[in-house]
């Protein structure tokens, strides 16, 4: 799917370069980090399926993704609540890209689960490496409802597809799944439950 790709890629990136724009960095660091979070995690998906890398073979992404991040550079400080646009960015590339990645996984072959994680892997690394390079508390250690909204669309494309539902539809579903799990959560602040722990014993 290199249009789906290429779209995840441009809504990834317009995330990674809004934490520039909130981070006050220059031209280099939107460029920087939009590309960063736009291939990251499609690149991690490739190398463990041991495929061609996405953005080698077509360099179209990386393209997309500078692009973006040009426009963000230009744009971001019009935006009353970036951290508010960040979120819905991030939601919208996390549905797509998880999508693309739990197709790839099937199409070359892997089963549902190895296709289910490929899907949460490509939708959650590239957020996670902006978070982490961005100086933002990623994702993955607040209790958000992210990874869940990941698997949850993953799950229904291999299960629509293993029930001979077209791609097309299937892909839609999928789609749908993730992103509104994901935007309920925003939207609603839920958050998964935490187990409290006790406070910690110093000889522990």
């Amino acid at each position: 799917m290199p249009v789906l790709d290429v779209l995840a890629v441009m809504v990834f990136a317009a995330s990674g370069a809004l934490v520039a724009s909130r981070r006050g960095l220059d031209i280099v660091g939107y460029l920087w980090l939009a590309t960063l979070t736009g291939v990251g995690g499609g690149t991690l998906r490739d190398v463990i399926l041991d495929v061609p890398v996405f953005w080698v073979i077509n360099p179209a992404p990386v393209g997309a993704s500078l692009i973006t991040a040009v426009i963000v550079y230009f744009t971001a400080s019009k935006v009353e609540s970036r951290y508010r646009l960040l979120l819905w960015f991030d939601a919208l590339g996390l549905a797509l890209f998880t999508l693309a990645g739990t197709a790839k996984g099937l199409d070359h072959g892997e089963s549902m689960l190895v296709a289910v994680v490929m899907g949460v892997v490509t939708g959650t690394v590239g957020g996670i490496l902006r978070d982490i390079v961005g100086g933002e508390r990623s994702v993955i250690l607040k209790p958000e409802i992210y990874v869940t909204a990941c698997a949850a669309g993953a799950t229904c494309y291999v299960v629509l597809i293993a029930m001979s539902v077209s791609p097309t539809l299937a892909g839609t579903a999928s789609f749908l799944v993730t992103f509104i799990i994901r935007g309920l959560a925003i939207a609603f602040d839920l958050r998964m439950p935490v187990k409290h722990r006790n406070p910690v014993n110093p000889k522990d």
